[in-house]
Protein backbone atom coordinates (compact mmCIF):
# COMPACT_ATOMS: atom_id res chain seq x y z
CA UNK A 1 0.00 0.00 0.00
CA UNK A 2 0.53 3.86 -0.28
CA UNK A 3 0.18 7.24 0.62
CA UNK A 4 -2.67 8.73 -1.61
CA UNK A 5 -1.96 10.06 -4.82
CA UNK A 6 -2.07 13.36 -6.13
CA UNK A 7 -4.63 12.46 -8.67
CA UNK A 8 -7.79 14.06 -7.70
CA UNK A 9 -9.91 11.63 -9.85
CA UNK A 10 -11.82 14.55 -12.04
CA UNK A 11 -9.41 15.13 -14.65
CA UNK A 12 -6.86 17.28 -12.36
CA UNK A 13 -4.17 16.71 -10.32
CA UNK A 14 -2.58 18.71 -6.88
CA UNK A 15 0.86 19.58 -6.37
CA UNK A 16 3.01 18.23 -5.25
CA UNK A 17 2.87 14.97 -7.14
CA UNK A 18 5.54 13.57 -4.59
CA UNK A 19 4.72 14.51 -1.48
CA UNK A 20 8.16 13.62 0.27
CA UNK A 21 11.76 14.32 -0.12
CA UNK A 22 12.69 13.37 -4.19
CA UNK A 23 15.03 15.65 -4.31
CA UNK A 24 16.59 17.74 -7.07
CA UNK A 25 14.08 15.25 -9.51
CA UNK A 26 14.85 14.72 -13.45
CA UNK A 27 12.56 12.80 -15.50
CA UNK A 28 12.13 12.03 -18.87
CA UNK A 29 10.00 10.13 -21.24
CA UNK A 30 10.58 6.67 -23.81
CA UNK A 31 7.71 5.92 -25.40
CA UNK A 32 4.94 5.81 -23.74
CA UNK A 33 6.86 5.92 -19.96
CA UNK A 34 8.07 8.42 -18.21
CA UNK A 35 10.75 7.37 -15.47
CA UNK A 36 12.69 10.07 -13.02
CA UNK A 37 15.39 9.59 -10.45
CA UNK A 38 16.64 11.65 -7.64
CA UNK A 39 19.33 12.67 -5.45
CA UNK A 40 20.14 9.93 -2.65
CA UNK A 41 23.12 11.81 -0.72
CA UNK A 42 24.75 8.69 1.43
CA UNK A 43 22.05 6.58 1.27
CA UNK A 44 21.68 3.07 0.02
CA UNK A 45 20.66 1.69 -2.14
CA UNK A 46 20.93 5.06 -4.55
CA UNK A 47 19.70 6.76 -7.29
CA UNK A 48 16.08 5.45 -7.15
CA UNK A 49 14.30 4.89 -10.12
CA UNK A 50 9.98 5.97 -10.84
CA UNK A 51 7.81 5.21 -13.21
CA UNK A 52 4.64 6.76 -14.79
CA UNK A 53 2.74 6.59 -17.53
CA UNK A 54 1.02 10.41 -16.85
CA UNK A 55 3.36 12.44 -15.12
CA UNK A 56 1.28 11.91 -11.61
CA UNK A 57 0.95 8.81 -10.63
CA UNK A 58 4.56 7.53 -9.98
CA UNK A 59 5.81 4.02 -8.65
CA UNK A 60 8.59 3.12 -7.18
CA UNK A 61 10.91 0.30 -9.27
CA UNK A 62 14.47 0.19 -8.28
CA UNK A 63 17.31 1.84 -7.69
CA UNK A 64 20.51 2.37 -10.41
CA UNK A 65 23.32 1.99 -7.82
CA UNK A 66 23.63 -0.86 -4.86
CA UNK A 67 26.66 0.74 -3.29
CA UNK A 68 28.42 3.84 -2.82
CA UNK A 69 32.07 3.74 -4.05
CA UNK A 70 34.44 3.58 -3.07
CA UNK A 71 32.85 1.60 -0.19
CA UNK A 72 35.03 1.94 2.49
CA UNK A 73 34.19 5.70 2.38
CA UNK A 74 30.34 5.18 2.76
CA UNK A 75 30.33 2.49 5.52
CA UNK A 76 29.70 5.71 7.85
CA UNK A 77 26.79 7.63 7.32
CA UNK A 78 27.76 10.57 4.60
CA UNK A 79 24.49 12.64 4.68
CA UNK A 80 25.73 15.56 2.66
CA UNK A 81 27.90 13.71 0.42
CA UNK A 82 27.40 10.51 -2.50
CA UNK A 83 24.69 11.31 -4.79
CA UNK A 84 23.96 15.24 -5.71
CA UNK A 85 21.13 16.20 -8.09
CA UNK A 86 21.89 13.43 -11.31
CA UNK A 87 20.84 13.64 -14.48
CA UNK A 88 18.52 10.93 -16.47
CA UNK A 89 19.37 10.74 -20.43
CA UNK A 90 18.44 7.85 -22.84
CA UNK A 91 20.86 7.54 -25.92
CA UNK A 92 21.70 5.25 -27.88
CA UNK A 93 18.98 2.40 -26.47
CA UNK A 94 20.56 2.88 -23.57
CA UNK A 95 19.16 4.89 -20.19
CA UNK A 96 21.81 6.95 -18.50
CA UNK A 97 22.53 8.72 -15.30
CA UNK A 98 25.25 11.04 -14.59
CA UNK A 99 25.56 12.82 -11.14
CA UNK A 100 28.54 14.81 -9.06
CA UNK A 101 30.02 13.00 -6.19
CA UNK A 102 31.14 16.85 -4.44
CA UNK A 103 34.26 14.88 -2.80
CA UNK A 104 35.51 12.59 -5.81
CA UNK A 105 33.90 13.90 -8.98
CA UNK A 106 31.15 13.30 -11.95
CA UNK A 107 29.91 9.73 -12.35
CA UNK A 108 27.93 7.85 -14.72
CA UNK A 109 25.99 4.91 -14.77
CA UNK A 110 24.16 3.09 -17.95
CA UNK A 111 21.98 -0.08 -18.92
CA UNK A 112 19.93 -1.32 -21.26
CA UNK A 113 16.45 -1.65 -19.24
CA UNK A 114 15.33 0.58 -16.82
CA UNK A 115 15.38 -1.89 -13.83
CA UNK A 116 18.85 -2.68 -15.15
CA UNK A 117 21.40 -4.45 -15.02
CA UNK A 118 23.40 -1.08 -14.51
CA UNK A 119 26.90 -0.75 -15.00
CA UNK A 120 29.26 0.00 -12.31
CA UNK A 121 29.56 3.85 -11.77
CA UNK A 122 32.50 5.23 -14.01
CA UNK A 123 34.68 8.22 -13.01
CA UNK A 124 33.92 10.77 -16.20
CA UNK A 125 35.80 13.81 -13.99
CA UNK A 126 37.75 13.64 -10.95
CA UNK A 127 37.90 17.02 -8.94
CA UNK A 128 36.29 18.50 -5.92
CA UNK A 129 33.38 20.34 -5.80
CA UNK A 130 32.04 19.17 -9.47
CA UNK A 131 28.40 18.37 -8.87
CA UNK A 132 24.98 18.45 -10.76
CA UNK A 133 26.39 17.33 -13.63
CA UNK A 134 24.27 16.50 -17.00
CA UNK A 135 25.19 15.48 -20.75
CA UNK A 136 23.20 16.09 -24.04
CA UNK A 137 24.08 13.94 -27.13
CA UNK A 138 23.27 16.52 -30.13
CA UNK A 139 21.53 14.26 -32.86
CA UNK A 140 21.93 16.91 -34.72
CA UNK A 141 25.30 16.78 -34.92
CA UNK A 142 26.59 13.68 -33.65
CA UNK A 143 28.62 15.33 -30.77
CA UNK A 144 28.02 15.31 -27.28
CA UNK A 145 28.39 17.56 -24.44
CA UNK A 146 28.49 17.81 -20.77
CA UNK A 147 28.01 20.63 -18.31
CA UNK A 148 27.89 20.87 -14.04
CA UNK A 149 27.82 23.41 -11.25
CA UNK A 150 30.70 23.79 -8.56
CA UNK A 151 29.84 23.40 -4.85
CA UNK A 152 31.91 26.04 -2.88
CA UNK A 153 32.24 24.17 0.20
CA UNK A 154 34.54 21.88 -1.60
CA UNK A 155 35.89 24.20 -4.49
CA UNK A 156 36.16 27.65 -3.61
CA UNK A 157 33.31 28.27 -6.60
CA UNK A 158 30.21 28.58 -7.10
CA UNK A 159 27.58 30.68 -8.71
CA UNK A 160 29.52 29.25 -12.66
CA UNK A 161 28.47 26.74 -14.78
CA UNK A 162 31.12 24.59 -16.69
CA UNK A 163 30.72 23.18 -19.74
CA UNK A 164 32.87 20.20 -21.78
CA UNK A 165 32.82 18.44 -25.02
CA UNK A 166 32.41 14.88 -23.94
CA UNK A 167 33.23 11.20 -26.23
CA UNK A 168 30.52 10.37 -27.58
CA UNK A 169 29.92 7.07 -25.37
CA UNK A 170 30.11 9.06 -22.09
CA UNK A 171 33.67 7.49 -20.80
CA UNK A 172 35.50 11.31 -20.47
CA UNK A 173 35.51 14.60 -21.58
CA UNK A 174 37.73 16.34 -24.49
CA UNK A 175 38.77 19.05 -22.95
CA UNK A 176 39.31 21.02 -20.19
CA UNK A 177 36.12 22.69 -19.98
CA UNK A 178 35.28 25.99 -20.29
CA UNK A 179 32.92 28.52 -17.91
CA UNK A 180 29.63 28.94 -20.46
CA UNK A 181 27.72 31.11 -17.96
CA UNK A 182 29.07 33.20 -15.04
CA UNK A 183 26.18 34.47 -13.00
CA UNK A 184 28.04 36.33 -11.08
CA UNK A 185 28.10 38.43 -14.15
CA UNK A 186 24.53 38.68 -13.79
CA UNK A 187 22.59 41.65 -11.71
CA UNK A 188 21.06 39.72 -8.76
CA UNK A 189 21.99 36.58 -9.54
CA UNK A 190 23.42 34.33 -7.18
CA UNK A 191 23.98 30.31 -6.39
CA UNK A 192 23.71 29.18 -10.05
CA UNK A 193 23.27 25.41 -10.09
CA UNK A 194 21.39 22.21 -11.05
CA UNK A 195 21.59 22.69 -14.67
CA UNK A 196 19.70 20.47 -17.17
CA UNK A 197 20.67 20.85 -20.55
CA UNK A 198 18.67 19.89 -23.89
CA UNK A 199 18.82 20.98 -27.51
CA UNK A 200 15.48 22.44 -29.24
CA UNK A 201 14.87 24.59 -32.24
CA UNK A 202 18.32 25.42 -32.70
CA UNK A 203 19.13 26.58 -29.62
CA UNK A 204 20.92 24.87 -26.82
CA UNK A 205 18.59 25.29 -23.87
CA UNK A 206 20.18 24.85 -19.92
CA UNK A 207 17.43 25.17 -17.57
CA UNK A 208 19.14 26.06 -13.84
CA UNK A 209 17.98 27.09 -10.81
CA UNK A 210 19.23 30.23 -8.67
CA UNK A 211 18.56 31.97 -6.08
CA UNK A 212 19.53 29.06 -2.69
CA UNK A 213 17.16 26.21 -1.82
CA UNK A 214 14.55 28.30 0.54
CA UNK A 215 13.75 30.87 -1.45
CA UNK A 216 15.16 30.69 -5.27
CA UNK A 217 13.79 31.11 -8.73
CA UNK A 218 14.19 28.52 -12.03
CA UNK A 219 16.45 30.56 -14.82
CA UNK A 220 16.52 29.55 -18.13
CA UNK A 221 19.29 30.04 -20.50
CA UNK A 222 19.91 29.68 -24.47
CA UNK A 223 22.29 30.17 -26.77
CA UNK A 224 23.13 29.39 -30.84
CA UNK A 225 26.19 27.59 -29.84
CA UNK A 226 26.80 25.72 -26.74
CA UNK A 227 30.22 27.79 -25.34
CA UNK A 228 27.53 30.81 -25.61
CA UNK A 229 27.04 33.39 -25.01
CA UNK A 230 24.17 32.94 -23.49
CA UNK A 231 21.08 35.04 -22.37
CA UNK A 232 19.05 34.24 -19.45
CA UNK A 233 15.23 34.54 -18.17
CA UNK A 234 13.38 33.64 -15.01
CA UNK A 235 10.69 31.65 -16.14
CA UNK A 236 9.48 29.84 -13.08
CA UNK A 237 9.21 32.22 -9.08
CA UNK A 238 7.32 32.14 -5.96
CA UNK A 239 5.15 35.08 -6.93
CA UNK A 240 1.88 35.33 -4.72
CA UNK A 241 1.91 31.44 -4.15
CA UNK A 242 2.85 29.50 -0.98
CA UNK A 243 5.23 27.22 -2.93
CA UNK A 244 8.49 29.00 -1.73
CA UNK A 245 11.69 28.09 -4.31
CA UNK A 246 10.04 26.72 -7.13
CA UNK A 247 13.01 25.61 -9.19
CA UNK A 248 15.57 23.06 -10.11
CA UNK A 249 14.29 19.87 -12.54
CA UNK A 250 13.92 18.96 -15.47
CA UNK A 251 11.89 19.07 -19.01
CA UNK A 252 10.17 16.38 -20.73
CA UNK A 253 7.43 16.35 -23.90
CA UNK A 254 4.72 13.89 -23.83
CA UNK A 255 4.32 11.22 -26.75
CA UNK A 256 1.26 14.06 -27.79
CA UNK A 257 3.70 17.15 -28.03
CA UNK A 258 2.63 18.54 -24.29
CA UNK A 259 5.49 20.18 -22.53
CA UNK A 260 5.87 19.76 -18.33
CA UNK A 261 8.76 20.90 -15.97
CA UNK A 262 9.17 18.89 -12.64
CA UNK A 263 10.65 20.24 -9.96
CA UNK A 264 10.97 20.17 -5.91
CA UNK A 265 10.41 22.66 -3.33
CA UNK A 266 12.11 22.75 -0.06
CA UNK A 267 9.54 22.08 2.86
CA UNK A 268 12.28 21.85 6.03
CA UNK A 269 11.51 18.67 7.38
CA UNK A 270 9.67 17.08 5.00
CA UNK A 271 12.59 17.52 2.46
CA UNK A 272 12.40 18.31 -0.86
CA UNK A 273 9.02 17.76 -2.51
CA UNK A 274 8.05 17.19 -5.96
CA UNK A 275 5.91 19.70 -7.81
CA UNK A 276 4.78 19.17 -11.52
CA UNK A 277 4.00 22.20 -13.76
CA UNK A 278 2.74 22.66 -17.11
CA UNK A 279 4.96 24.35 -19.81
CA UNK A 280 4.05 26.03 -23.12
CA UNK A 281 6.79 28.11 -25.51
CA UNK A 282 5.81 32.42 -25.48
CA UNK A 283 5.32 34.05 -28.55
CA UNK A 284 9.24 35.15 -27.80
CA UNK A 285 10.08 31.57 -28.45
CA UNK A 286 10.85 31.33 -24.93
CA UNK A 287 9.46 28.99 -22.23
CA UNK A 288 6.15 29.52 -19.84
CA UNK A 289 6.23 27.72 -16.87
CA UNK A 290 3.12 27.25 -14.31
CA UNK A 291 0.47 29.78 -14.50
CA UNK A 292 2.50 32.88 -16.15
CA UNK A 293 5.64 32.02 -14.43
CA UNK A 294 3.69 30.94 -10.58
CA UNK A 295 3.73 27.52 -9.40
CA UNK A 296 -0.05 25.89 -9.81
CA UNK A 297 -1.82 24.08 -7.23
CA UNK A 298 -4.23 21.98 -8.90
CA UNK A 299 -4.54 21.54 -12.57
CA UNK A 300 -5.59 19.58 -15.70
CA UNK A 301 -4.15 16.31 -15.97
CA UNK A 302 -1.43 15.82 -19.07
CA UNK A 303 -3.25 14.46 -22.13
CA UNK A 304 -2.45 11.02 -21.38
CA UNK A 305 -4.50 7.83 -21.11
CA UNK A 306 -6.53 7.33 -17.47
CA UNK A 307 -3.87 5.16 -14.68
CA UNK A 308 -5.03 4.29 -11.98
CA UNK A 309 -3.97 6.00 -8.71
CA UNK A 310 -0.94 5.13 -7.81
CA UNK A 311 1.92 6.74 -5.35
CA UNK A 312 5.68 5.36 -3.85
CA UNK A 313 4.65 2.33 -1.65
CA UNK A 314 5.48 2.89 1.96
CA UNK A 315 3.84 -0.27 3.85
CA UNK A 316 5.15 -3.42 4.06
CA UNK A 317 4.75 -6.63 5.52
CA UNK A 318 8.59 -8.02 4.96
CA UNK A 319 7.83 -11.20 3.30
CA UNK A 320 10.34 -13.38 4.10
CA UNK A 321 12.01 -11.23 5.74
CA UNK A 322 12.92 -8.71 2.88
CA UNK A 323 12.42 -5.17 2.92
CA UNK A 324 10.58 -3.30 0.24
CA UNK A 325 12.37 -0.72 -2.49
CA UNK A 326 11.21 2.33 -0.18
CA UNK A 327 13.72 1.26 1.99
CA UNK A 328 17.44 2.60 2.17
CA UNK A 329 20.33 1.91 4.50
CA UNK A 330 21.80 4.73 6.26
CA UNK A 331 25.51 3.63 4.72
CA UNK A 332 26.66 0.94 2.81
CA UNK A 333 25.27 -2.35 4.21
CA UNK A 334 27.10 -5.29 5.78
CA UNK A 335 26.28 -8.91 5.58
CA UNK A 336 24.19 -10.11 8.24
CA UNK A 337 22.25 -6.74 9.07
CA UNK A 338 19.20 -8.21 7.90
CA UNK A 339 18.64 -12.09 7.72
CA UNK A 340 16.10 -13.82 5.47
CA UNK A 341 13.70 -16.54 7.02
CA UNK A 342 10.75 -18.48 5.73
CA UNK A 343 7.62 -16.28 7.64
CA UNK A 344 6.86 -12.67 7.13
CA UNK A 345 8.60 -9.75 9.30
CA UNK A 346 12.01 -7.74 9.00
CA UNK A 347 14.81 -9.54 11.11
CA UNK A 348 17.18 -7.22 12.28
CA UNK A 349 21.03 -8.10 13.76
CA UNK A 350 21.34 -5.83 17.03
CA UNK A 351 24.94 -5.01 15.42
CA UNK A 352 27.52 -4.01 18.40
CA UNK A 353 28.63 -0.57 18.19
CA UNK A 354 30.49 1.93 20.34
CA UNK A 355 27.75 4.47 19.02
CA UNK A 356 25.01 3.21 20.89
CA UNK A 357 23.82 6.32 22.10
CA UNK A 358 23.55 8.32 18.88
CA UNK A 359 21.81 7.27 16.09
CA UNK A 360 23.02 9.45 13.37
CA UNK A 361 25.96 7.73 13.11
CA UNK A 362 24.68 4.38 12.59
CA UNK A 363 25.00 2.79 9.21
CA UNK A 364 22.42 0.17 10.19
CA UNK A 365 19.79 2.34 10.25
CA UNK A 366 17.08 1.01 7.73
CA UNK A 367 15.06 4.52 6.75
CA UNK A 368 12.44 5.90 4.61
CA UNK A 369 11.09 9.30 3.91
CA UNK A 370 9.11 10.79 6.04
CA UNK A 371 5.63 11.52 4.78
CA UNK A 372 4.84 15.38 3.36
CA UNK A 373 1.06 14.95 4.69
CA UNK A 374 -0.64 14.42 8.34
CA UNK A 375 -0.08 10.39 8.61
CA UNK A 376 0.42 7.81 11.39
CA UNK A 377 3.19 5.67 11.37
CA UNK A 378 2.77 1.74 12.96
CA UNK A 379 4.61 -1.39 13.82
CA UNK A 380 4.83 -4.21 15.93
CA UNK A 381 8.30 -5.28 17.52
CA UNK A 382 9.58 -7.94 19.30
CA UNK A 383 13.22 -7.94 20.73
CA UNK A 384 14.88 -11.38 20.91
CA UNK A 385 18.25 -10.44 22.98
CA UNK A 386 19.53 -11.75 26.00
CA UNK A 387 22.38 -9.03 26.43
CA UNK A 388 22.08 -6.35 28.77
CA UNK A 389 21.30 -3.07 26.69
CA UNK A 390 20.69 -3.78 23.21
CA UNK A 391 17.31 -2.18 21.93
CA UNK A 392 15.64 -1.93 18.94
CA UNK A 393 13.06 0.60 17.73
CA UNK A 394 11.20 3.02 15.23
CA UNK A 395 12.76 6.63 14.82
CA UNK A 396 12.21 9.83 13.44
CA UNK A 397 15.51 10.69 12.57
CA UNK A 398 17.07 14.33 11.45
CA UNK A 399 19.46 16.75 13.05
CA UNK A 400 17.93 15.84 16.17
CA UNK A 401 16.15 12.43 16.51
CA UNK A 402 13.71 10.40 19.19
CA UNK A 403 12.76 6.82 19.29
CA UNK A 404 10.63 4.64 20.81
CA UNK A 405 11.26 0.93 21.39
CA UNK A 406 12.17 -1.94 23.29
CA UNK A 407 15.66 -2.57 25.47
CA UNK A 408 16.66 -5.18 27.52
CA UNK A 409 17.43 -3.94 30.98
CA UNK A 410 18.71 -5.22 34.22
CA UNK A 411 17.45 -8.33 35.43
CA UNK A 412 16.51 -9.51 32.11
CA UNK A 413 13.57 -7.85 31.88
CA UNK A 414 12.68 -6.04 29.26
CA UNK A 415 11.21 -2.07 28.85
CA UNK A 416 9.63 -0.03 26.63
CA UNK A 417 12.04 3.12 26.55
CA UNK A 418 11.54 6.19 24.65
CA UNK A 419 14.77 8.79 23.86
CA UNK A 420 15.45 11.81 22.09
CA UNK A 421 18.35 13.83 21.36
CA UNK A 422 18.74 17.66 20.18
CA UNK A 423 20.28 18.90 17.70
CA UNK A 424 23.88 21.42 18.10
CA UNK A 425 24.03 24.69 16.74
CA UNK A 426 26.41 24.87 13.39
CA UNK A 427 29.49 26.18 14.36
CA UNK A 428 29.56 24.62 18.39
CA UNK A 429 32.20 22.99 20.07
CA UNK A 430 32.23 19.29 19.63
CA UNK A 431 30.75 17.47 22.96
CA UNK A 432 33.45 14.31 24.85
CA UNK A 433 30.62 12.26 22.53
CA UNK A 434 31.51 14.29 19.25
CA UNK A 435 29.98 16.62 17.45
CA UNK A 436 26.67 15.78 19.00
CA UNK A 437 25.04 14.95 22.88
CA UNK A 438 23.59 12.20 24.24
CA UNK A 439 20.20 11.06 23.96
CA UNK A 440 17.94 11.49 27.00
CA UNK A 441 15.17 9.68 28.04
CA UNK A 442 11.66 11.34 26.85
CA UNK A 443 9.25 9.48 29.50
CA UNK A 444 9.81 7.08 32.13
CA UNK A 445 10.45 3.05 30.79
CA UNK A 446 7.53 0.74 31.22
CA UNK A 447 7.36 -3.02 30.98
CA UNK A 448 6.87 -4.42 28.62
CA UNK A 449 6.11 -8.15 28.97
CA UNK A 450 7.34 -10.95 26.35
CA UNK A 451 9.27 -8.27 25.22
CA UNK A 452 6.78 -7.18 22.55
CA UNK A 453 5.13 -3.80 21.83
CA UNK A 454 2.73 -1.94 19.02
CA UNK A 455 4.17 1.59 18.48
CA UNK A 456 3.23 4.22 16.87
CA UNK A 457 3.85 7.87 15.95
CA UNK A 458 1.38 10.57 14.86
CA UNK A 459 2.62 12.98 12.30
CA UNK A 460 0.84 16.47 12.97
CA UNK A 461 1.21 19.60 11.34
CA UNK A 462 4.79 20.96 10.58
CA UNK A 463 6.30 17.41 11.21
CA UNK A 464 5.21 17.68 15.00
CA UNK A 465 5.59 13.71 16.00
CA UNK A 466 3.63 12.50 19.23
CA UNK A 467 4.61 8.94 20.18
CA UNK A 468 2.14 5.72 21.30
CA UNK A 469 3.02 2.52 22.46
CA UNK A 470 0.64 -0.99 23.61
CA UNK A 471 2.58 -3.11 25.38
CA UNK A 472 -0.50 -5.28 26.64
CA UNK A 473 -2.50 -2.70 28.27
CA UNK A 474 -4.18 -0.56 25.64
CA UNK A 475 -2.38 2.23 23.65
CA UNK A 476 -0.96 4.49 25.55
CA UNK A 477 0.91 8.31 25.09
CA UNK A 478 4.67 8.67 25.78
CA UNK A 479 6.85 11.98 26.06
CA UNK A 480 6.35 15.38 25.19
CA UNK A 481 5.52 16.46 21.34
CA UNK A 482 9.00 16.25 18.87
CA UNK A 483 9.60 18.63 15.87
CA UNK A 484 10.98 16.51 13.15
CA UNK A 485 14.44 18.51 11.51
CA UNK A 486 16.06 17.76 8.60
CA UNK A 487 19.59 17.06 7.71
CA UNK A 488 21.38 19.92 5.70
CA UNK A 489 20.66 18.58 2.53
CA UNK A 490 17.90 15.44 3.24
CA UNK A 491 14.53 15.67 4.94
CA UNK A 492 13.97 14.27 8.36
CA UNK A 493 13.40 9.94 7.77
CA UNK A 494 11.49 7.56 9.23
CA UNK A 495 14.08 4.40 10.78
CA UNK A 496 14.01 1.27 12.26
CA UNK A 497 17.25 -0.07 14.20
CA UNK A 498 18.25 -2.86 16.45
CA UNK A 499 21.83 -2.34 18.21
CA UNK A 500 23.86 -3.47 21.21
CA UNK A 501 26.83 -2.63 23.23
CA UNK A 502 30.25 -3.19 22.46
CA UNK A 503 30.92 -7.23 23.47
CA UNK A 504 31.53 -10.62 22.68
CA UNK A 505 29.38 -13.03 20.60
CA UNK A 506 26.24 -12.49 18.71
CA UNK A 507 23.53 -10.12 20.29
CA UNK A 508 20.68 -11.22 18.78
CA UNK A 509 17.81 -9.87 17.00
CA UNK A 510 14.49 -8.08 17.15
CA UNK A 511 11.60 -8.80 14.50
CA UNK A 512 9.85 -5.92 12.89
CA UNK A 513 6.02 -6.80 11.45
CA UNK A 514 3.01 -4.93 9.67
CA UNK A 515 4.59 -1.77 9.45
CA UNK A 516 2.21 1.26 8.30
CA UNK A 517 1.80 4.27 7.18
CA UNK A 518 -1.95 5.74 6.91
CA UNK A 519 -2.83 9.23 6.03
CA UNK A 520 -4.63 10.91 8.89
CA UNK A 521 -7.94 12.61 7.63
Amino acid sequence: MALPSSDLGDGTYRNPVLDADWSDPDLLRVGDDYYLTASSFGRVPALPLLHSRDLVNWTLVGHALQLLEPAKEFRKPRHDRGVWAPSLRHHDDRFWIFWGDPDQGIFQVNAPEIRGPWTRPHLVKKGKGLIDACPLWDEETGEAYLVHAWAKSRSGIKNRLTGHRMRPDGTGLLDEGKVIVDADRLPGWFTLEGPKLYRHDGWFWIFAPAGGVENGWQGVFRSRDFFGPYEERVVLEQGGTEVNGPHQGGWVRTQHGEDWFAHFQQRGPYGRVVHLQPMRWGPDSWPVLGHEGAPVAVHKKPDLPPQPPSAPATDDDFPGGRFGRQWQWAANPQDGWATQHSADGLRLTCVRTVDAHDLRKLPNVLTQRLPGIAATVEVELSLNSEDLGARAGLAVLGDAFSWIGLQRGEGGSVQLVHRFAESVAVGAPPTPLGQWGREREAAHPVEAPGGRARLWIEIGAGARCRFFYDVGAGRRPSGQVFAATPWRWVGALLGLFALAPVGGGHAGAASFTQFRITATP
